[in-house]
C-alpha cells in the first residue's frame, strides 16, 4: 500500500504494531489490569460499527489502550473522550492520536471520574460508550454510567464470550452479573471475536455486547443499593429456595421472607436464577416497606495504598457480584 495516499483521519489505516509500541515504551501487557489489546482491523471496525455512531455524537471510550479502537471512533464521531487507567500508555495514546483533533486523552480510573465532566456536559442519552474492559468491572462501570448526571444511549462492550452469554441470559439462567446489567438496559450479542484478534492471545474467544439504554428508567443509588443487597442474598446459595436464601442473607425469619415474596407476586419456592428483572424490582419495592437489619460497616481502607485492580474489583463486588461468583470469575481472568 502506498502510505502517501492514506488519509490519517479516515480508515482504512495500516494496523498498529502494538508489540512494537509497547516494546519501545518499555512496557508489557499487565495481567493485573486485564490488558488484552484488540489488534485486528476488521474486528475493530465491527466494534465501532456496533456503536452506531452518528457524526454529531460524543463517544466515551473506556480502556483506550494504545488507541487502536480510538482511531475508528474518532473517524465517525464529533468528539471522543478516551480514558485509560494505565499511565504508561498515555504517551503512546498521545502519539498515535496526534492526527485526531477531536480526541481528548484522559488518564484515570473511570469509576472515580464524573461522567458528565468526561463527556462535556452533553444531554443524557445523547452519547455512546465503547469499552474494552476486564469483565469483573462491567457491572460497576454500567452502574457508574447510569447513575451519573449524564447517561449514555448505548454501551458497546468487548468481553469474554462466556461472560457475554451470561450478560444476555434470560430468566431461568439469570445470574447476578446479568441482573446487574439488565437492571439498567437491554443487552444483545452483536458478534464474536476470535482469540487470535488480541495481543496477548487469551485462552477464550470474545464477544461484542451492546447494551441499549435509550429510554431506560433512571435508577437512584438508594433503590439500586437495596436491590443489589437483596439480590446478593438471593443468589448467595443458588440451589436453595428464595425464602431460605433471603432469610439467611437478610437475617429475617423464613416465614417473613416468604410472606414478602408472596406479596410481591413471586413464589417463595423459586430459585434466584428464575426471577426476572421486573420481579426483582417488585421484590425490592415490597422489601423496602420493611425495616431490614443494618449492614455491618467495614473499616474503610486508603484506596491510594491498594492495588488498582483490587480497588476496582472491590467496587464491583459492592455493586453486583456475589462473593463466590466474583472469586471464580477473577480466577478465569487470571488464566488468560
Amino acid at each position: 500500500m502506498d502510505t502517501s495516499l492514506i488519509n490519517p483521519l479516515s480508515p482504512p489505516w495500516p494496523p498498529l504494531d502494538v508489540r512494537r509500541l509497547l516494546r519501545d515504551a518499555g512496557l508489557r501487557p499487565r495481567k493485573s489490569l486485564g490488558q488484552n489489546f484488540l489488534i485486528v482491523e476488521s474486528a475493530l471496525t465491527r466494534v465501532a460499527a456496533a456503536a452506531a455512531i452518528r457524526p454529531q455524537d460524543t463517544v466515551l471510550e473506556i480502556g483506550a489502550g494504545v488507541g487502536s479502537l480510538t482511531r475508528h471512533l474518532a473517524a465517525a464521531a464529533r468528539h471522543v473522550a478516551a480514558i485509560e487507567i494505565d499511565p504508561g500508555l498515555i504517551p503512546i495514546l498521545h502519539s498515535v492520536l496526534a492526527p485526531f483533533p477531536n480526541v481528548t486523552v484522559i488518564q484515570g480510573d473511570i469509576l472515580a471520574q464524573p461522567v458528565e465532566q468526561l463527556v462535556g456536559g452533553v444531554a443524557p442519552g445523547t452519547f455512546k460508550v465503547a469499552a474494552n474492559i476486564p469483565y469483573y468491572i462491567t457491572s460497576a462501570v454500567i452502574r457508574h454510567l447510569m447513575e451519573s448526571a449524564a447517561r449514555p444511549g448505548r454501551i458497546v462492550l468487548t468481553v469474554q464470550k462466556e461472560v457475554a452469554d451470561r450478560i444476555c441470559a434470560a430468566p431461568g439462567k439469570l445470574s447476578l452479573l446479568a441482573l446487574s446489567v439488565q437492571y439498567y438496559g437491554k443487552p444483545s450479542l452483536a458478534g464474536t471475536i476470535s482469540a487470535e484478534s488480541f495481543f496477548p492471545v487469551p485462552d477464550v474467544e470474545s464477544a461484542i455486547v451492546c447494551v441499549d439504554l435509550e429510554g431506560s428508567t433512571h435508577r437512584s443509588r438508594e433503590a439500586s443499593d437495596l436491590l443489589f443487597r437483596i439480590a446478593r442474598a438471593g443468589f448467595s446459595q443458588k440451589r436453595k429456595m428464595l425464602r431460605n436464601t433471603l432469610s439467611a442473607g437478610l437475617r429475617m425469619p423464613a416465614a417473613q421472607a416468604a410472606s414478602l415474596l408472596e406479596r410481591a407476586g413471586v413464589d417463595s419456592a423459586r430459585r434466584a436464577e428464575t426471577v426476572s428483572v421486573e420481579e426483582w424490582i417488585r421484590i425490592t419495592e415490597t422489601f423496602a416497606l420493611t425495616e431490614l437489619p443494618a449492614v455491618e460497616e467495614k473499616p474503610q481502607e486508603d484506596p491510594g495504598g491498594k492495588d488498582k485492580r483490587d480497588r476496582i474489583h472491590s467496587a464491583h463486588e459492592q455493586v453486583a457480584a456475589g462473593n463466590g461468583d466474583a472469586v471464580e470469575e477473577r480466577k478465569q481472568a487470571d488464566r488468560q
